[in-house]
């Protein structure tokens, strides 16, 4: 008797790259195997307590959109919100929150088994069952062959996993799990490329230890907002964050470890993130500094375990734990546990399509870690991809790929497949060369029309995007038709420190000054108030209508470029294109060029190596 049917989609691995990639694949009609060695550790935050940030958030927010789970998630357990970068462009706005770690695991427990479609095992895969080039299901540490039509492998740091504290070395995922072996050399042999990264994550303090009086308090938003365009839960409540600085003593403790470290002493062989580093790495790199920043972070509601942000590092615990002690407010600290580095394997995502399934292996399909990034959000959303392909592969339909005008997820991917890594990867909005589209702000006006007819976006997702665009959109209007007069304004423009008014003109220019905002003129003109209060007009609503007022022009030139740049993501090249026949373009870009396989001339132009001249043969030969 088989114990087990056969699935259309297998993920494993259970983070946040396969919980997204679950949820996916079933929420769009696929019989799902969720595979993972601990079922008590389902997206579980390895690392800081928070989900969100400079460009995450905006990741984060397009999940959501397209009806992945992560934005609920994090409205169901955050404890604090934040919206950065507020004194800078619309654009470069980015949600933050710090989530309840053990409430955020147990919540997308519930959501993954309320989900239809999806199933669970708890065991370490092994290997993978392959026919010719073609991958037919798993195998596990328990001996249980399991069959399916696609594999989706997020191992996370798992894969020949590897601890290192101070002098000390042992096998782990993570703190309290085991490594993955097997299956790393597997690929291997089916001609995989692989290499070795490096991350780490810092000691977790006793809260009852912390005096916080020396600290300075970081608050949440006053008026904190969601990650879900969804679900409107208020978040009444709030726990501060708190900020506090190393120092030169602190420095030269952390130097007595040095010798002992597994960095310093190449016992690492990984690359670490570059924008990430361990303490003793700041250290080292900006010894002009006299100090660095940490951030001291509660873990929930209802635990007394503190996350200090800044502080990672792999030194011996005596060390890590004797230089904490002389940051203020750590004086009298008691750990739960040290920090750590942990080395793991990967596999460079060039060896991907843009679907995220793998060009050696058909129906095989890397997310996450795997694939070199760092990071929930950005794990998270290769997963929902891969989930989406998965699915799509089976039904033999066109592959669903973003541009990278189109979403931070579409730059995401195209910077893998295109660019590979070379250290972990992490998104910032600088690699976004068209962020002003991609805001925070209209996530779901970019994707859940699109999700909506993939099937992903429920109907009621679907709804509410349509109602909040129509909000909008009647907003907009009314304020480039209606005028206001100065004797209804002037007295609010004065208050802003602005030139009042002299005769009437349309809301629409007085909102194009930088210092004047839509909340002013609702406050001020009593026909825009009563449309905002009779149409039930919330927040996102008029945040939304002001920006595309205020950077209309902006907007518009940005969608100028983007379209003209599409012209070349429209030019197909050929799988079986033979690059070597074109002795006019480099050496470098043929080699490249063989390697990474680009779908189009608009890939190909941002491969490193190939320069525009190369393109330019190529449009050539292409006739165009």
């Amino acid at each position: 008797m088989e114990m087990f049917e056969k699935y259309d989609v297998i993920v494993v691995g259970a983070g946040h790259a396969g919980s997204e990639a679950a949820a996916a694949a079933a929420n769009l009609g696929s019989k799902v195997l969720l595979i993972t060695m601990n079922l008590n550790a389902i997206a579980q935050m390895s690392c800081n307590p928070a989900m969100g940030g400079i460009a995450k958030g905006q990741i984060v927010r397009e999940i959501d959109a397209m009806g992945g789970y992560s934005g609920l998630v994090t409205d169901k357990t955050m404890i604090q919100f934040r919206m950065l970068n507020k004194s800078k462009g619309p654009a470069m706005w980015s949600p933050r929150a710090q989530s309840d770690r053990m409430l955020f695991s147990a919540t997308w427990r519930r959501m993954l088994e309320e989900t239809p479609n999806l199933d669970f095992w708890q065991d370490i895969v092994v290997s993978l069952l392959i026919k010719g080039d073609t991958v037919y299901g798993v195998k596990t540490a328990m001996g249980i062959e399991i069959k399916s039509e696609t594999v989706i492998l997020t191992n996370g740091t798992f894969l020949n996993g590897k601890i290192h504290i101070g002098t000390k070395q042992f096998a782990g995922g993570r703190m309290g799990d085991p490594a993955s072996y097997g299956l790393s050399d597997e690929l291997k042999s089916w001609g995989f490329e692989t290499g070795r990264l490096k991350t780490g994550t810092p000691v977790r303090v006793d809260g009852r230890t912390i005096d916080f009086s020396k600290m300075e308090e970081q608050k949440g938003d006053e008026n904190p907002e969601n990650f879900s365009f969804l679900e409107k839960t208020k978040l009444t409540k709030q726990r501060s964050c708190w900020i506090t600085y190393t120092s030169p003593k602190v420095h030269d403790t952390l130097k007595l470890g040095f010798a002992d470290s597994p960095m310093f002493a190449g016992r690492i062989q990984g690359i670490g993130p570059r924008y990430c580093p361990s303490i003793e790495d700041k250290i080292e790199r900006f010894s002009d500094k006299t100090r660095h920043q940490l951030f001291v972070e509660p873990e929930g509601w209802n635990t007394i375990e503190y996350y200090v942000n800044g502080f990672s590092s792999s030194l011996p615990d005596y060390i890590q734990l004797k230089a904490l002690k002389e940051v203020p407010g750590f004086e009298k600290a008691k750990i739960f546990r040290p920090g750590y580095a942990i080395e793991y394997d990967y596999f460079p995502p060039t060896q991907l399509k843009y679907n995220l399934e793998t060009k050696t292996i058909k129906n095989l399909f890397f997310a996450g870690q795997i694939n070199g990034t760092t990071g929930y959000e950005e794990a998270a959303a290769q997963g929902l991809m891969a989930g989406i392909n998965a699915n799509l592969k089976i039904k033999e339909d066109v592959p669903f790929v973003l541009k990278r005008s189109e979403a931070y997820i579409g730059v995401l991917i195209d910077d893998l497949i295109t660019k590979g890594v070379d250290e972990p990867y992490r998104m910032f909005t600088s690699r976004a060369e068209h962020r002003i589209l991609l805001r925070q702000d209209n996530a779901d006006k970019r994707l859940t029309e699109k999700a909506y007819k993939l099937g992903l976006a429920s109907e009621e997702r679907y709804r509410k995007y349509k109602q909040k665009e129509e909000k909008v959109e009647r907003l907009t209007r009314f304020i480039y038709e209606e005028s206001v007069s100065p004797e209804e304004v002037n007295t609010a423009l004065e208050k802003c420190n602005t030139a009042p008014l002299k005769q009437k003109v349309k809301l629409a220019t007085v909102i194009l000054r930088p210092q004047v905002n839509l909340d002013l003129l609702i406050s001020a003109n009593t026909k825009l108030q009563n449309l905002v209060t009779e149409n039930n007009m919330f927040r996102e609503v008029i945040r939304s209508a002001e920006i595309q007022i205020k950077y209309e022009g902006y907007i518009k030139k940005e969608e100028d470029i983007a379209r003209k740049l599409d012209k070349f993501e429209n030019i197909i090249l050929k799988e079986d294109f033979n690059y070597n026949e074109l002795a006019s373009i480099s050496y470098e870009a043929r080699e490249k060029l063989t390697k990474i396989k680009p779908k189009t001339i608009g890939q190909a132009s941002r491969i490193s190596g190939v320069s525009p001249s190369d393109i330019n043969v190529l449009l050539v030969y292409l006739g165009r």
